[in-house]
């Protein structure tokens, strides 16, 4: 918890939380507090060509067991999101260390950069190029919303490192994170052992019309694009209802140029996030959208272009860590429930290199990417216990 708070405050935000997006000093600040501490606990630190951090405690043999998760947040994040889940890592290396503990493997804490994809997209970046998901150098050139390139933001912060991606394959990864939603809450569960992630769709959309008076253009003679990105935003709510169980549709972003009261404008910039559980759903969805951009082109008179920034299918965890982290929680008494997880997170790119899986614990009235963000004590320890558990039994597992 001391840690928790002491990261807390670095880009501390009134009313609890903090902004540290990804290759800021903040982050850079961030980042140099908790390399520090993994030194203090004896462990190996590399930096790799994407900025990603990897802590390992180098004791027994093999691949180390991994957990880990990012610490950059959005503008209005809160001290749980992410950073739990690496400060959690440390106080397992701790706790090992000051019991006489010695794993069978080597414990491993990774930091991976722009998890949030806030500053830069897609989200995942630095955990998707650890896993070969993405060229580095196409990773390095992605330029983030205030203009600036990635990699130049890297050697600036001093965190452009020489490790090559992809990274070592770990011999397992478990991810202990804040559920981010209502339902272990709502349930009254404090574990989640976390299932898969569901498939992510971000698009920009940009639609192109024509600027004028607002007084004198008639209705029928207007080409306006912020009538049809309203008319996009509701489309998608209609979508997420009519389809239903796990389906979620977003307009997080908007931007409208010239942004004047009395100008009809000439460009919206908006970003849609769509995301399903079912990739077939998530494509059905994404095709519904695509036609009805069209029939709003030929509607309007607008034009639109649309941009993907991130996609990824769905993802299932590994049976056998999932049942692994199942068991162990309820061996300490806990109350628990397997579940997808709605939010993207690194394990779901570290599923393409090992077994894998999450633990969840609840997140007060479902609220995060929030200032007000919260987690009981009581809750966020016993997420690390099990933590703790599962690590020391995935290096005793053969896979």
């Amino acid at each position: 918890m001391n840690r928790i708070f002491a990261l807390g405050e670095i880009g501390a935000l009134p009313g609890g939380g903090c902004n540290r997006l990804a290759l800021t000093d903040a982050d850079r600040d961030g980042r140099d507090l908790v390399v520090g501490w993994m030194r203090d606990l004896n462990m190996e630190v590399t930096i790799d060509v994407i900025g990603n951090v990897i802590g390992t405690w180098r004791v027994g043999k093999g691949a180390p067991v991994m957990t880990g998760s990012h610490i950059d947040t959005v503008r209005t994040g809160g001290l749980y999101d992410g950073n739990y889940g690496v400060l959690a890592g440390l106080e397992i290396v701790e706790t090992c260390q000051q019991h006489g503990i010695t794993p069978s493997r080597p414990l491993a804490v990774g930091i991976f950069t722009d998890e949030e994809g806030a500053r830069f997209a897609p989200d995942m970046l630095g955990s998707l190029v650890y896993a070969g998901g993405m060229p580095v150098e196409a990773a390095h050139n992605v330029i983030g919303i205030d203009g600036v390139r990635l990699g130049d933001e890297l050697e600036r912060i001093g965190y452009l490192g020489a490790t090559p991606c992809p990274g070592h394959v770990p011999h397992a990864f478990v991810e202990l994170h804040i559920e981010q939603g209502p339902l272990l809450e709502v349930n009254s569960v404090r574990i989640g052992a976390v299932t898969g992630v569901q498939g992510i769709s971000w698009q920009e959309v940009t639609i192109e019309g024509q600027s004028n008076h607002a007084g004198t253009t008639p209705m029928h003679l207007r080409k306006d694009p912020a009538y049809a990105a309203a008319a996009l935003t509701v489309f998608l709510r209609e979508v997420a209802k009519r389809y239903g169980g796990d389906q979620v549709c977003t307009v997080g972003k908007i931007d409208v140029h010239p942004n004047l009261t009395n100008v009809v404008p000439s460009r919206v910039i908006l970003t849609l996030d769509v995301r399903n559980t079912n990739e077939k759903v998530l494509q059905k969805a994404e095709l519904e959208i695509a036609e009805f951009c069209a029939q709003l082109e030929a509607n309007e008179n607008v034009t639109i272009t649309r941009r993907s920034l991130a996609r990824f299918e769905p993802v299932v965890f590994d049976d056998r860590v999932i049942t692994l982290v199942e068991g162990l929680a309820r061996q300490r008494g806990n109350t628990v429930q397997r579940m997808p997880s709605g939010a993207g997170h690194d394990a779901q790119m570290l599923a393409r290199l090992c077994p894998t899986g999450m633990i969840f614990v609840p997140s007060h009235k479902g609220l995060s990417h929030n200032v007000k963000e919260h987690t009981d004590r009581d809750d966020l320890v016993a997420g690390a216990n099990v933590l703790l558990d599962a690590m020391l039994g995935l290096a005793e597992m053969e896979f």
